[in-house]
């Protein structure tokens, strides 16, 4: 087996008033769309956790080679998410890179730096990335010795129960500038960010 990436986005949006931030176009794609075909270029097995069908997100991701998760769990938040999807993983997989559906510049340089990171500090079990000065954030690789941890979440906490267990063996991957933190969440984001885009050469 290999590595399997998880891609979180069965969230409400709750904060867009009424507008899907995961369908949010980035260069011409949703935004859902962007990070799943993202996760799959790096890594062969991609798992989209997403809301119960019909829901715009699944037909978004028509086309990619990916496996879509609608998860009962998900209903109590990030934590339940994160609990079903690692059950459902098989028993030879290698490594969990997990992606939030909101973080526009990700790049796929930034999921190999963190997979790299796991042969250049193989005494950790958990790579997290990080901005360029340090501030813990996405993606994640957790090694397979701590998937049982992940039976024991729930409410929206996501993973940091899990990250806090296993912080005397937590790497941090210092990836460029803030794109490891920068996530959208309210229409008032998506426009200063575009705008800030535009100005950029």
């Amino acid at each position: 087996m290999a590595d399997i990436a998880l891609l979180l986005a069965a969230g409400a949006s709750s904060r867009m008033r009424g507008r899907d931030k995961l369908m949010e176009l980035v260069d011409g794609t949703p935004l859902v769309a962007r990070q799943a075909a993202l996760a799959a270029s790096v890594v062969p097995h991609v798992l989209v956790a997403l809301p119960p069908a019909p829901h715009p997100r699944h037909a978004a991701l028509d086309g990619l080679d990916v496996t879509r998760l609608s998860l009962p769990d998900s209903a109590e938040g990030m934590g339940g998410t994160l609990r079903g999807a690692v059950a459902r993983l098989p028993a030879d997989c290698t490594g969990l890179l997990l992606l939030l559906g909101d973080l526009p510049e990700i790049t796929a340089e930034d999921l190999r730096a963190v997979l790299a990171a796991r042969r250049t500090h193989p005494q950790a079990r958990i790579w997290r990335g990080a901005t360029e000065d340090g501030a813990p954030g996405h993606p994640i690789l957790f090694a397979p010795d701590t998937f049982p941890d992940f039976a024991r979440l729930s409410g929206d906490a996501g993973g940091q129960s899990v990250i806090a267990r296993h912080r005397d063996h937590l790497h941090l991957v210092p990836l460029p500038g803030t794109r490891a933190r920068r996530d959208l969440d309210t229409p008032e984001d998506w426009a200063a960010w575009r705008d800030m885009r535009s100005q950029t050469p």
